[in-house]
């Protein structure tokens, strides 16, 4: 299952977009063009599919504060989704929309449909949910009943998707890959950072969103997941010529910490004495690596702090992570793009407070990339997304 088109309709300076979405979707283009705006969408989504909708909008300080403030924007925000789904006929599409307009106080999820149009012979899609305003119904499988209003004490500041009987396997599926988005960003290396501390083991093979789980991740990988462990020292040899390997030596009451060998070095280093980029690196090898990779990855500017060297094996670790989930990243950085194909680099540019996107292989770039990488290209004002 997989997210193939994005629309939105009024959120920020994302005024009315259409994205088709890829596998590896890399954004770049200058700040306030929009990136962080799509990665916040995701995150809204994800927030939303666990009855999070009401706390998600009030973090960003209530649904008036992130509708477009252009003249022409539209006054309310509105989401549309086209999924790539499985049947037992085959990929079948999904489509989800969703709209919410301000109240005095508050909001309206003044519309919400599910389709799935698992069976192509059929002339129509199936439609699970179908609400509009405080009208919510959905339709019953078991009863056969067609469609029916909720039975239940159902709370019409949050979704119907979020509510629906678990028993439904498309909006359950659609559900379960929404909530599952993961976000990555800035990783806190400062010197008290969880990080850096021991931790304590935890049955995970994924690093944690702060690195809080990332010694459990490695340690776990290791015992049950030895390929995946050996891809990762690999990766680590090729960015560190010097590196060894890692060892987790238990320091407490179940907690380990990190030890890293060396070949130039009499004793290992332990997290607290290694670099920022050292640091961030491995976490981000082991989020990528990690067998239990999100549905729908967001990753924020993933080469702070690391040399322009270990951005090639970036690039690597993203497209191998796309084959098994779906990635969105921003990025800043030209020597992160140089080792990217057209199609996974998405140009982001606002003009007149309307964010624009453009795809980079619906460029004619054939002859540049002659001389010249996308990243170059980038620098030089070809692609757009001013750097």
């Amino acid at each position: 299952m997989r997210v193939n088109k994005l629309c939105v309709e009024g959120y920020r300076s994302l005024v009315d977009i259409t994205l088709s979405l890829h596998p590896l979707n890399v954004m770049i283009g200058p700040n306030g063009s929009g990136k962080t705006s799509v990665l916040d969408i995701f995150q809204l989504l994800r927030d939303a599919t666990q009855e999070k909708l009401s706390e998600s909008l009030e973090k960003q300080g209530g649904l008036n504060a992130v509708l477009s403030k252009t003249p022409d924007g539209p006054d309310h925000l509105k989401v549309d989704l086209t999924i790539d789904a499985e049947s037992e006929r085959g990929q079948a599409p999904m489509y989800y929309r969703f709209q919410l307009t301000p109240r005095d106080v508050g909001y309206l999820i003044q519309l919400e449909e599910l389709e799935w149009h698992y069976d192509p012979r059929a002339p129509q899609p199936f439609r699970y949910i179908d609400a509009h305003a405080d009208d919510v119904r959905y339709f019953d499988l078991d009863l056969q009943k067609g469609f029916v209003r909720p039975s239940w004490d159902y709370d019409h500041t949050e979704l119907a998707l979020a509510q629906i009987p678990r028993m439904y396997a498309g909006p359950e599926a659609l559900r379960n890959m929404l909530s599952r988005t993961r976000f990555f960003s800035f990783l806190d290396v400062t010197p008290r950072s969880v990080v850096r501390l021991p931790q304590p083991l935890a049955p995970t093979t994924s690093p944690g969103a702060n690195g809080e789980n990332l010694y459990s991740a490695l340690y776990n990988l290791r015992a049950t997941h030895n390929g995946v462990y050996e891809r990762i020292e690999e990766v680590l040899r090729l960015g560190f010529p010097e590196f060894r390997g890692l060892e987790f030596p238990v320091v407490g009451a179940g907690q380990v910490a990190l030890a890293w060998h060396q070949d130039d070095l009499t004793r290992p280093l332990y997290a607290s004495e290694l670099s920022e980029g050292t640091l961030r690196f491995l976490w981000l090898v082991t989020v990528l690596l990690s067998p239990q990779v999100s549905p729908i990855t967001l990753i924020d500017e993933p080469e702070v702090s690391l040399h322009p060297e270990l951005l090639k094996l970036l690039a690597e670790l993203l497209q191998d992570a796309s084959a098994r989930g779906q990635l969105i990243v921003a990025t800043h950085s030209a020597d992160l793009v140089r080792w990217l194909q057209p199609d996974e680099v998405l140009v982001l540019d606002k003009v007149d407070g309307r964010t624009h996107c453009t795809w980079a292989h619906s460029l004619d770039l054939s002859h540049w990339l002659r001389e010249y990488t996308l990243g170059e290209l980038w620098l030089m004002g070809t692609l757009g997304g001013r750097p």
